[in-house]
């Protein structure tokens, strides 16, 4: 281990060797005889701190790293130098015969040092492609006259000072392993080993290969990839393409200077493109600035990109599996009841997520009291709320299935749905049929029947009685008119969902589910590309799938046949009008003389059934009335206008007085 006081005054000492060399050099003047002996001895003196050093001082190993030549190093010495001591400007100015050439010049050290190189300050030698040296180069003024400076970042790593360089700080966020790196799964430590070893004993300078995180898991990926860093002394660094600049210029240097840090410090970078395609504008930034770089880069994507500017090593990243998200959370919550089990099987988080949410829930319980089981699955739930809301419209449940009225076989078909939800740990993972099961784990049903007849109710009862998250999908915020577009919003849709468990509710699912068609053009196979890309999302998919429409006849046969459930819901019958009519006016309003049966003659299906009795209220409200047969049928009446159906006056006459039809 190296030890830093010991090697800090080591390079002190080799600095100010170095720097009364220079004095020398300058106060010997131009033109006098070579050697002198003071300079001689001078030199002597360098070489001897540098040897004396137990590791080569920073001006050495700067040389060293960058591939310096011995007149190159003298000049960024000669450059720094006025960083160091003021009184090199007179010095400066003395040697060049200028009293107003008080800073360095190229000409100067021509004129000084040995095994001068004319090419020393061309763009593709090491003092000004790793950017080490600045040139204040006015107008026409020549290149050999022109003051030189030393990049500030260079000027502290000489003073043993060695910290990034500020212009990377936009760019970049260190990151390093969570404080429970050593709790992750072994699934996922075998992965990190991997990438560990393709970085370990390797050279910053040399090709290493990139290695492709692949998969959804975002927190997972950084987590493996922060504690390889850590594996081989590295700190890692994330950055986000879309941050990167993008002209070509700025990119190049912004390239140059994260390759020069690389070289310089032990360090790695992630680069976080989970969220990009590879087809996208920043994607082919990125690409251009890995192009730039060496050394140890991690590249976070769903999918591998091909053609990377060098090697690289895919590792596919997946979550840690059904039993170890299970023995975590026994680990932090304990084994009561059958918490671990359910979570585990219902939400599928990383190792980051499940630390979370247990450490906070277990605080809030000190506080609050609140069951445990309860607190936990409730905050798995709105784990990914946040991610879901922008995608699709978050629906609260209300109703249950006391609220509901369907036929027994269609309310029964609902329970089997929830109840196949809620055991899908136990069947799938201790009954073993999840090994049998090839086309995923997931659960989805088709609900079909006319507008109204119940199938978001129906929707929300389940949802409601599993305590998920119901979401309807807008498609105007699914489908996309550009190329690929639509398939990147339904994998984040479904990423997101399986993440919480939540249960995705298609509506009018025809127009996204519909039928596959022949291929005539361009826009047939993209919509063909489209469909099969959710066919694929669905059968993976381990959460519930609900797709209603109104017509069942436009789905594609392919995919209605990768359903668990289809459930048929009719045109309510008179029996169901009558309970629909009894359960739509809340328990607190006022009613008089009510007659549901003839209030269920009227045709209507559930949900026209509530806005009539919604409308009723309105109108009772207004006119200082309680809510009785006429504003029922009014509000009825204009029910049928609205859905644009025949209006048989004599039906929605009533007498309030005698009770009877006028």
């Amino acid at each position: 281990m190296i030890d830093s006081a010991a090697w800090e005054a080591a390079n002190a000492r080799h600095l100010w060797a170095a720097l009364s060399w220079l004095k020398l050099c300058l106060e010997q003047g131009v033109g006098e005889k070579r050697p002198h002996a003071k300079l001689a001895a001078a030199a002597d003196a360098v070489a001897k701190a540098e040897a004396n050093a137990s590791v080569p001082p920073a001006l050495t190993l700067l040389a060293q790293t960058l591939g310096l030549s011995h007149f190159e190093r003298n000049l960024l010495l000669m450059c720094a130098a006025a960083e160091f001591d003021t009184g090199f400007s007179a010095l400066f100015a003395s040697a060049q015969g200028d009293p107003t050439r008080i800073y360095p010049t190229f000409a100067l050290a021509l004129s000084i040092f040995d095994d001068a190189a004319w090419d020393a300050l061309s763009p593709e030698r090491p003092l000004r492609y790793w950017k080490l040296i600045e040139i204040n180069q006015p107008g026409a003024q020549a290149l050999t006259i022109s003051a030189l400076r030393a990049d500030e970042r260079i000027v502290n790593y000489l003073k043993g000072l060695n910290y990034l360089d500020d212009r990377l700080a936009p760019y970049l966020t260190s990151t390093v392993p969570p404080e429970f790196s050593e709790a992750m799964p072994a699934s996922q430590r075998k992965l990190q080993n991997s990438v560990a070893s393709q970085w370990r004993n390797l050279r910053a300078d040399a090709q290493v290969p990139i290695v492709q995180l692949l998969g959804a898991d975002s927190a997972g990926k950084q987590s493996i990839a922060a504690s390889a860093a850590s594996d081989v002394q590295r700190r890692l660094y994330r950055l986000s393409p879309d941050s990167l600049p993008t002209q070509p210029a700025d990119l190049e240097v912004l390239a140059r200077i994260w390759q020069r840090e690389s070289m310089l410090l032990p360090i790695a970078l992630y680069v976080d493109a989970q969220d990009i395609d590879g087809s996208e504008s920043h994607a082919a930034t990125a690409r251009r600035f890995l192009a730039r770089c060496n050394g140890f880069i991690a590249l976070a994507v769903r999918e591998a990109w091909p053609r990377l500017p060098r090697e690289s090593h895919i590792v596919d990243v997946v979550r840690p599996t059904t039993e170890e998200q299970q023995q975590a959370w026994k680990k932090l919550v304990g084994a009561d009841a059958d918490s671990p089990a359910l979570l585990a099987s219902q939400f599928d988080l990383n190792i980051v997520d499940i630390h979370q949410i247990a450490e906070a829930v277990k605080s809030e319980r000190e506080t609050t009291g609140a069951p445990l089981a309860a607190r936990l699955w409730d905050s798995c739930s709105a784990r990914v709320r946040p991610m879901l809301d922008a995608l699709a419209h978050r629906i609260e449940p209300k109703a249950s299935f006391d609220d509901i009225v369907l036929p027994a076989e269609q309310t029964d078909q609902l329970r089997q749905i929830a109840a196949q939800v809620r055991q899908r740990g136990k069947v799938y993972g201790e009954w073993g049929f999840g090994q049998r099961v090839n086309r995923g784990l997931g659960i989805s049903a088709l609900f079909s029947g006319e507008s109204g007849t119940g199938k978001t109710m129906a929707a929300e009862v389940i949802a409601k009685a599993l305590r998920l998250n119901l979401y309807r999908i807008d498609l105007s915020a699914v489908v996309s008119k550009y190329i690929g577009e639509t398939e990147k919003n339904l994998r984040r849709l479904f990423d997101a969902a399986e993440d919480g468990g939540a249960i995705l509710f298609f509506d009018e699912a025809d127009a996204l589910f519909g039928k596959r068609s022949d291929v005539k053009d361009s826009h047939d196979r993209c919509a063909n590309i489209e469909i099969n890309y959710l066919l694929q999302r669905m059968e993976a998919y381990r959460g519930l799938a609900i797709l209603a429409t109104n017509l069942r006849s436009s789905l594609d046969v392919a995919f209605t046949r990768r359903l668990r459930f289809i459930v048929n819901f009719p045109f309510p019958g008179i029996a169901e009008r009558r309970r629909m009519w009894q359960l739509a006016f809340p328990a607190q309003t006022p009613l008089r003389g009510l007659d549901y049966h003839r209030l269920a003659r009227l045709t209507l299906t559930g949900g026209s059934i509530h806005n009539a009795a919604l409308n009723a209220a309105f109108l009772s409200a207004d006119a200082g009335s309680v809510v009785t047969m006429s504003f029922a049928l009014a509000a009825a009446k204009a029910e049928f206008v609205k859905l644009d159906r025949p209006v048989n006056e004599t039906d929605f006459h009533w007498l309030e007085q005698t009770g009877v039809v006028a």
